[in-house]
């Protein structure tokens, strides 16, 4: 059997395990000890969905098996949350000069700013959903008092309202959505990143 965890192979010594099953239950076992769990299975080359979990259970294992694992540890969580805390800080000061660079034309780095915001929520939610692995991190994300559910459903309004403004070429409202309405939601992010 050839087993690999976040594409590199380790070499393991099968005691008991007969099946596929056998091996992921040890293996998350010894997850659980080092704070970690197993977000994705590819077994054989193909992926496996959670549909198809309890269907490869009882698969046995042979000399050519393959078994792909990827793993996330509470501490890369956390890490992760750490730089998108000091990414958070620096944009929402960035995006208050958006209004200046629109007033001034300069709209490829305006661009840039936007673009830059998008990627970071998108990376935040992500984080924010691999959170959920591990509940003493996902329970203390609470944004202004709300839980991270609340808050995105209150700021994807905004963030609608930022798109339409920009596809209307709106300036005025972008400018203001950025400064009084973006920039300090994003400090109220990189202050509950800061309590984990």
């Amino acid at each position: 059997m050839d087993f690999y965890v976040n594409n590199e192979k380790l070499d393991i010594v099968l005691e008991n395990e007969k099946t596929i099953g056998d091996v992921l239950k040890s293996f998350e076992t010894e997850c659980a000890k080092n704070d970690a769990t197993t977000i994705h299975i590819v077994l054989n080359g193909k992926n496996i969905g959670a549909e198809e979990f309890e269907s490869i259970f009882s698969e046995p294992i042979t000399d050519s098996t393959k078994l792909e694992l990827t793993i996330v540890t509470k501490a890369e969580i956390l890490a992760s949350f750490q730089s998108q805390k000091e990414e958070c800080e620096a944009l929402s000061n960035e995006l208050l000069e958006l209004p200046v660079k629109l007033q001034s034309g300069k709209d490829k780095e305006a661009s840039t700013l936007i673009t830059k915001l998008a990627d970071l929520i998108e990376k935040f939610c992500h984080t924010a959903t691999l959170s959920a692995l591990f509940q003493d991190i996902y329970k203390k994300l609470t944004i202004d008092g709300k839980t991270i559910n609340e808050f995105f459903q209150d700021f994807s309004g905004i963030l609608n309202d930022f798109e339409q403004a920009i596809a209307s070429k709106d300036t005025v409202l972008m400018g203001d959505l950025a400064e009084y309405e973006i920039s300090p939601r994003l400090l109220l992010i990189a202050g509950t990143i800061k309590e984990l």
